[in-house]
């Protein structure tokens, strides 16, 4: 599976310093947002909210969707953007769809308001890691540690206390170390079984058809709300969203 990006990722670097976190006994091979454990088995955690971490949920990578096989799962990385975070918000309240927005430490830092508006809209939160390095797998346990645990703390703060729900390798660059720790946190790693490629630009209907062509691999779809012209996306969503609903679809979140 082609990653998205190159290197350290258009966020820039983070130094990754020490952090005895905790003790996984695992390897530091890539399982990619494809490939490796899948959600086999049911989820074990409720949803954490205010407070403390909830229980441990898998670290298998989640690929289906709650409301089963007519499921559709929205997924949104990159971002809170200023400029194309609201126009997906719009979008989505408009067809009364629900999606989880994957958000960069760093980005929802940033924006606050902006992340309390997509909690107060119903969707849900996902980690993606401070600078959306799509080499982190690697890197050191203890840079995996900090790029997954700041981002946490980071959108936690930025939602008024609500905590991410899933945790998505920047480009699929999970190791069994990070899921486990994401799993440990109470989120769930998370895949994607249709890649729009839309970081790309490779035209609106290029992305459409993309997805009207791989949908039958699976409910999870991925988008970009961040990291440059969005317009293509949005155009996407626009034609995506009533043509999912006429077929059928019910718009949901991934299995946890």
């Amino acid at each position: 599976m082609a990653r998205h990006g190159g290197g350290r990722g258009w966020y820039g670097k983070v130094v990754g310093a020490a952090l005895g976190v905790m003790l996984l006994a695992t390897g530091a091979s890539v399982w990619t947002a494809q490939a490796g454990d899948t959600d086999d088995a049911p989820p074990k955690a409720s949803a954490p909210g205010k407070g403390a971490a909830a229980k441990p949920v898998s670290a298998a990578i989640a690929h289906a969707s709650e409301q089963g096989k007519r499921g559709v799962n929205i997924t949104i990385d990159d971002g809170p953007d200023l400029k194309w975070t609201p126009q997906m918000l719009d979008l989505l309240r408009q067809y009364g769809a629900k999606a989880t927005f994957c958000m960069v430490g760093t980005q929802a830092q940033a924006h606050p308001d902006l992340v309390k508006k997509v909690v107060a809209a119903g969707h849900r939160l996902c980690d993606h890691s401070v600078s959306h390095n799509t080499a982190m797998d690697k890197d050191s346990q203890a840079y995996q540690s900090k790029q997954i645990l700041d981002a946490e703390r980071m959108i936690t703060k930025a939602s008024g206390g609500v905590r991410p729900m899933y945790y998505r390798a920047p480009g699929g660059a999970f190791t069994p170390y990070s899921r486990k720790l994401a799993a440990s946190r109470g989120m769930r790693p998370l895949g994607w079984n249709v890649d729009t490629k839309d970081f790309e630009r490779p035209g609106t209907d290029a992305i459409v058809a993309t997805v009207q062509r791989e949908l039958p691999n699976g409910p999870t779809l991925l988008f970009h709300d961040a990291g440059g012209d969005r317009t293509q996306t949005v155009e996407a969503l626009r034609r995506l969203l009533p043509w999912l609903k006429a077929q059928g679809y019910t718009f949901g979140f991934p299995v946890r």
